[in-house]
């Protein structure tokens, strides 16, 4: 138990504790990569959810299963990964779960992250849960948009590169739109050159993440 317990304590360090010293952008690295997948959840002709898939990285998933092989067998199963699951959650609500929900301007908040558990899959760890909407939004409403990200640089957030954002239950004629807003591009330009062209590949919106949202927009034809 005390292996198990140790384990824990090291992966709230990781998401949590040591994100609340701001860094500055300048100086600032990722400690933890992240790759995002995102199911857009509709219902009615409304988005009523974000169901996130966070894929860690290979250093991170080592730490964080350490001590959480209770029975011995080499594998990890969801019951085991169970309380590392609920440490997780429970120290995300602090950082608003690094997910930013907006209709134009206006923030659309969630209600409290259901559906969560881990998963260990090719040697690698996966958080999943669902952040349910306060309020449904209509699928045809302008300028829906959504980011993963986290300000403070220690996680490096960025969705998959095949097909990261899926649609369930969305009315025909909906599509989503993954890019880096322009007001955002020249700062992460700026701070590509800085790190001497070593956080895009020649596309800005093929950045590592590094704080900076890749938003995703989500919109409907209408009839």
């Amino acid at each position: 138990m005390i292996s198990i317990s140790r384990g824990l304590a090291l992966c709230l360090l990781a998401l949590g504790a040591l994100l609340i010293a701001p860094v500055a952008p300048a100086g600032a690295h990722p400690h933890v990569w992240v790759t995002v997948e995102t199911t857009v959840v509709y219902e009615g002709g409304s988005i009523t959810g974000l169901k996130h898939k966070w894929i860690f990285d290979d250093m991170y998933t080592a730490m964080a299963i350490q001590g959480l092989d209770a029975n011995g067998d080499g594998q990890y199963s969801r019951e085991e990964l169970a309380e590392l699951a609920q440490v997780n959650i429970d120290g995300l609500k602090e950082f608003g779960y690094f997910t930013v929900a907006k209709l134009g301007k206006t923030v659309v908040k969630s209600k409290p992250p259901v559906d969560y558990y881990l998963e260990y899959k090719d040697s690698l760890l996966a958080l999943h849960f669902t952040l349910p909407l306060e309020q449904p939004v209509l699928a045809d409403a302008p300028d829906f948009n959504f980011a993963v990200f986290d300000e403070s640089f220690f996680i490096a957030f960025d969705f998959g590169k095949d097909d990261p954002v899926k649609l369930a239950g969305a009315p025909q004629g909906c599509a989503a739109n993954i890019g880096i807003p322009e007001n955002e591009l020249a700062e992460l330009q700026a701070l590509n050159e800085s790190f001497g062209g070593q956080l895009t590949t020649g596309d800005a919106n093929a950045g590592m993440g590094l704080g900076y949202a890749r938003t995703v927009t989500l919109g409907c034809k209408k009839s």
